[in-house]
């Protein structure tokens, strides 16, 4: 069977290094709030480009409190708008409704998948405060004209970065186009954890300052608490884990740049439409999403022949339950997106052969 994802494969490269975080962590005697993840907040910062980062417990979390430390600040009140891509995953828009704010949804660009910048400035009104832009399969959204709309109507950009870990354009990564960024690093992403965590980048003192009180339980010196926080903490065990993983990010990156380009190159199916890159050559291929009229079909053919994929994702968000309000409104590209969109095999351990046989098989259909 060539996996989707072989997590087990991916780790066991830094075996030998993860024990000895493990090790590191355990002997310190420290477990929350310790050196790893001062450190790691450090790394990854200066890896963003940021002033800082702070360790928080998930992505959801980190998208979350930047919201509410917004609030908090004044800037932002119940009831006001968030603009939002309609095909997002849903922590993106759960993120917004967990402040008691409204998501306004946008539909994508067909051919990139990311939010139509074009299409931003019809949905803003006095209401909105924010543009939060995700950089969905790991391609960077076109953030000099989102930059252009938010500056125009003095709005905030929140970019959630879940899979878009060193994504850059110019040299400026992920992380470090907006005011804030939610980062994810659940086992599955391009930097990820053995277990649940996440990260806010900003170059806003007062916002960072805000966002590490409200996630330890709104306290800025212990047991005086400032806000009703939460607690929401980067753990040093995933962070001395992320501090190993976080070495061989790009060069994990550049392999999983060298399979696509294979894909894209060598796939040639009519019935399968690649994916497409918007002028720029800084995608970190978080997922390579295909197309195709009768996904299930492909899928079960490609299952035939051992190879696994995944449906990222099979329901769009206004037309889940938890937003039932929203069922009876149409998004007809997000709904084409939704209905159409397979995940191939990609990942910086799968084989040349694995490779080879994706590619023939995809072309044999």
């Amino acid at each position: 069977m060539i996996k989707f994802l072989d997590l087990y494969s991916i780790n066991q490269q830094y075996r030998s290094e993860l024990q000895e975080a493990f090790d590191r962590v355990l002997d310190s005697g420290w477990y929350i709030l310790g050196q790893e993840v001062k450190q790691f907040e450090e790394q990854f910062a200066t890896y963003c480009g940021t002033k800082h980062a702070i360790g928080v417990a998930n992505g959801l979390d980190a998208l979350i409190l930047t919201i509410r430390a917004y609030k908090e600040l004044g800037l932002f009140n119940e009831g006001d708008e968030i603009i939002v891509p309609a095909n997002t995953y849903i922590a993106s828009i759960l993120a917004v409704s967990a402040n008691d704010m409204v998501p306004v949804l946008v539909e994508p660009d067909i051919e990139t998948y990311n939010i139509s910048a074009s299409s931003i400035e019809a949905k803003i009104t006095h209401r909105t405060k924010a543009i939060l832009p995700v950089h969905l399969y790991g391609q960077l959204c076109d953030m000099q004209t989102i930059g252009t709309i938010a500056k125009k109507h003095n709005l905030k950009v929140i970019e959630d970065c879940a899979q878009a870990h060193g994504a850059n354009i110019g040299g400026i990564r992920a992380g470090n186009f907006g005011d804030a960024a939610g980062f994810s690093f659940y086992p599955g992403k391009n930097l990820g954890a053995l277990g649940d965590a996440g990260a806010i980048t900003t170059n806003d003192d007062e916002l960072a300052f805000t966002i590490r009180a409200l996630g330890n339980y709104g306290s800025e010196i212990k047991y005086k608490n400032k806000y009703k926080g939460i607690n929401s903490r980067l753990d040093d065990l995933q962070a001395a884990f992320l501090g190993v993983k976080l070495k061989m990010l790009e060069k994990e990156t550049d392999i999983k740049r060298t399979i696509a380009n294979r894909y894209l190159s060598e796939i040639k199916n009519d019935k399968v439409i690649l994916p497409a890159i918007s002028g720029q050559s800084a995608h970190v291929w978080h997922l390579f999403v295909v197309r195709t009229q009768n996904r299930e079909h492909l899928q079960e053919y490609l299952m035939d022949r051992e190879i696994q994929t995944v449906i990222h994702y099979p329901i769009a968000p206004h037309q889940q339950e938890a937003y039932k309000e929203w069922n009876m409104y149409s998004f007809p590209v997000s709904e084409k997106i939704h209905r159409e969109v397979l995940s191939l095999p990609l990942s910086p351990v799968l084989t040349t052969g694995e490779v080879d046989a994706v590619i023939k098989a995809i072309n044999a259909y």
